[in-house]
């Protein structure tokens, strides 16, 4: 369906997700993602995406994060006109997990981006209105008051957040999850607990606020990896992940041009034999 659609890629540059909004006056460095973002959108709309019947904002990681904070933002550009407009995030959906050591390695991690890059201020106000800025800049705390259409596309095992996050070294004292981080088929009966918890925390989060918008739609699966829409492999190629027989690809697209809700939420590991793992 998107065979035809122009493609233009914002190269990620700026370390907060485009959100960043603030300057060091000791090292006269600034941070300007947010800027960044604005400018790049209005060029854009400069040079023909102002009459675009559809578009989609779509973006992996960072930049699956930065599609979720800025998808109002998005189709504030696009107000008044007759438009489609339309966010993908892709393993954007970063959760403010309890680490294998009970502390919060990845809130500690934002903590410090928010303070840096100045981020509060370019935040959802709809969420800083009664939570802190780090919490805002965690997708759970904002995607139900996101009022654009979004799709949020995710492994349930995303491999970052089990590496980074959930047990990073600085939290695996000993190196017990070593060989579990390297290979899902070494995880013990003791971690693969914690790795359905983490699952069942993504799976509540996208059930709550977030699927009671229409607009939305989901596809959470059972798989160990990172981003999975950039390329064929994953996305629309035979033998590329499905739910209920359906690829990513015809997810994303029955959702997007309205032909049926896709809300899909895979059974937990290792019931799908469709993954393509990286661990």
């Amino acid at each position: 369906d998107f065979y035809s659609w122009n493609r233009v890629m914002i190269r990620y540059c700026d370390g907060a997700s485009f959100a960043g909004e603030g300057y060091d006056a000791g090292s006269r460095v600034y941070f300007r993602g947010q800027r960044i973002f604005n400018a790049a959108i209005q060029h854009l709309l400069s040079i023909g995406m102002s009459s675009a019947d559809q578009v989609l904002l779509a973006g992996g990681s960072a930049g699956g994060l930065s599609a979720i904070l800025h998808c109002d933002q998005f189709g504030a550009f696009f107000a008044g006109r007759s438009t489609t407009v339309k966010c993908l995030a892709d393993a954007g959906l970063f959760l403010d997990a309890v680490d294998v050591a009970g502390g919060h390695t990845l809130r500690s991690y934002f903590g410090g981006v928010v303070a840096t890059h100045r981020v509060a201020q370019t935040l959802p106000r709809s969420c800083t209105g009664h939570l802190d800025a780090t919490s805002c800049f965690f997708p759970q705390n904002i995607i139900g008051s996101i009022k654009t259409p979004i799709f949020l596309l995710n492994a349930a095992y995303d491999t970052w957040q089990i590496h980074e996050s959930l047990a990073p070294d600085v939290a695996d004292h000993g190196g017990a999850w070593r060989a579990c981080k390297s290979n899902r088929l070494a995880c013990n009966a003791s971690q693969m607990k914690v790795l359905q918890a983490f699952r069942e925390q993504m799976v509540g989060i996208v059930e709550g606020a977030f699927s009671r918008s229409k607009g939305n739609g989901f596809f959470i699966n059972s798989c160990f990896t990172h981003g999975q829409s950039k390329v064929p492999a994953t996305w629309n190629a035979n033998g590329s992940p499905t739910i209920h027989n359906k690829s990513i690809a015809k997810s994303v697209s029955d959702w997007y041009f309205g032909r049926a809700e896709v809300r899909a939420i895979d059974c937990p590991y290792p019931c799908d034999h469709t993954c393509h793992n990286d661990i």
